[in-house]
């Protein structure tokens, strides 16, 4: 069954925290972002920023250049799940080996013009990947429907791997992307931007949980 899970992309401490109330009496899974300046043309806090509830399923999405200089800060947070890029330049699979070895799972995001297949071994090994429709570094990007193509192909390679989505989830496309295959939708600027966060995740959650029509 698919998950809604709020993302939180903040530049500094004080709007992480803004960010974290305004989820946090009905958050159970979130989706944490970082970014380097690099990788993602913003920065964001880093990961010594981060926090957030004892009993929240916590993803952390490494918008970074190079995975390796940040994996021994972000293991010590002891998420559940962290996802770096797959586009980087350097190898990722000794960074993966090393968040796995911790008990953490590991996960790879895919942007737009990256085909499944080309990075098939790495998909073999993660328990996630996340299909990225969005603007690196941005709330607010555009979900592009034809990206689910995606979940068939990865599942061709691993049919047990948990698939995401970061980029344009709303309440109209909530449905079609659960439909779609995707595990977890990753919701930014659709619950960040709401005048009632709590009343837009109840919404979001109750497309996914729709039962389609034949």
């Amino acid at each position: 069954m698919a998950v809604i899970a709020p993302a939180v992309l903040a530049e500094n401490a004080d709007m992480y925290k803004q960010t974290m109330e305004k989820i946090q009496s009905f958050a159970e899974r979130v989706h944490l972002d970082i970014a380097d300046g690099e990788f993602a043309p913003t920065f964001t806090v880093s990961a010594k920023e981060l926090w957030w509830a004892a009993n929240w399923h916590a993803d952390i999405h490494a918008m970074v250049a190079r995975p390796s200089e940040h994996v021994d800060q972000l293991i010590a947070l002891k998420p559940s799940l962290i996802i770096f890029h797959a586009e980087v330049q350097e190898d990722l699979l000794p960074t993966l080996q090393k968040v796995q070895a911790a008990g953490i799972k590991a996960g790879i995001a895919l942007q737009r013009p990256t085909v499944p297949a080309s990075v098939g071994s790495l998909i073999e090994m993660v328990e996630h990947v996340m299909i990225f429709s969005g603007d690196l570094g941005h709330y607010g990007g555009q979900a592009s429907l034809m990206q689910l193509e995606k979940v068939r192909l990865i599942r061709a390679i691993k049919p047990s791997i948990e698939v995401g989505w970061d980029g344009g989830v709303t309440v109209d496309n909530a449905f079609t992307l659960s439909q779609g295959g995707i595990d977890v939708l990753n919701v930014g600027g659709t619950i960040a931007k709401s005048t009632d966060p709590a009343a837009t995740y109840k919404q979001l959650v109750g497309e996914i949980n729709k039962h389609g029509v034949i």
